[in-house]
């Protein structure tokens, strides 16, 4: 190796140290953000019942078709104690990020905790509600069904907006572009099959043909 090539491949090591955020394969420090989306592929995630709801369109994650969900199943953080499963990485404690656009009438979600399953609404983990201008009532930023953003929607359709989940031990934010929506803490007994706080990976909901939505700048920050 010569020394121009040894210069070349010093400064692009250098140039991904000093990015803010880098892919899960390249990423294993605790307390920084991961990247669990490449802009190219849906490598790292897995679809259910009808995987075509999902494609990459100019560098973001389009969700256009009949009901799916892509559940998150790479690998994450082994080395600092999160445990890998068979459909990805065991989150427990975490902070995540996504930027978000609606179009107009759509739904979509963001889970957490959950796993995958082939059909239907996931049964396990909890539900961060996308959904501006569609007629349901609990809208964007909604702990689903748990604690609501009732009818005014904290963001518009068209137009992007990031999306702040943050668990830690019972507790759980939600923000919209830095503006805290939700707080709840999960009481110590809660007889919830399946919508309580346990560990799991994420999953983006794909709700109805008519709900076109895009998701970008998907990243996570396991918190010890």
């Amino acid at each position: 190796m010569n020394y121009s090539i040894k210069l070349f491949t010093a400064l692009g090591i250098i140039g991904l140290l000093m990015g803010g955020v880098t892919p899960a394969s390249a990423q294993q420090a605790e307390g920084e953000w991961i990247s669990l989306f490449d802009g190219r592929t849906l490598n790292n995630w897995q679809a259910s019942e009808n995987p075509e709801t999902f494609s990459v369109e100019d560098g973001l994650i389009k969700v256009d078709g009949p009901r799916a969900h892509l559940f998150y199943n790479g690998p994450v953080n082994d080395s600092i104690g999160y445990t890998t499963w068979d459909n990805g990485n065991d989150f427990k404690n975490f902070e995540f990020m996504a930027d978000v656009k609606t179009t107009e009438g759509s739904n979509s979600g963001i889970y957490f905790h959950t796993e995958y399953q082939e059909e239907g609404w996931p049964e396990k983990g909890y539900e961060v509600q996308v959904n501006n201008t569609h007629d349901d009532p609990r809208k964007t930023a909604s702990l689903y069904a748990i604690k609501d953003v009732m009818n005014d929607a904290p963001a518009r359709d068209g137009e992007w907006f990031t999306m702040y989940i943050k668990v830690e031990d019972r507790d759980i934010t939600i923000k919209v572009d830095g503006e805290t929506m939700i707080e709840y803490t999960e009481p110590e007994e809660v007889d919830r099959e399946g919508r309580v706080l346990d560990s799991g990976t994420f999953a983006l909901q794909g709700h109805d043909p008519e709900s076109v939505v895009y998701y970008k700048n998907i990243k996570v920050k396991p918190i010890d």
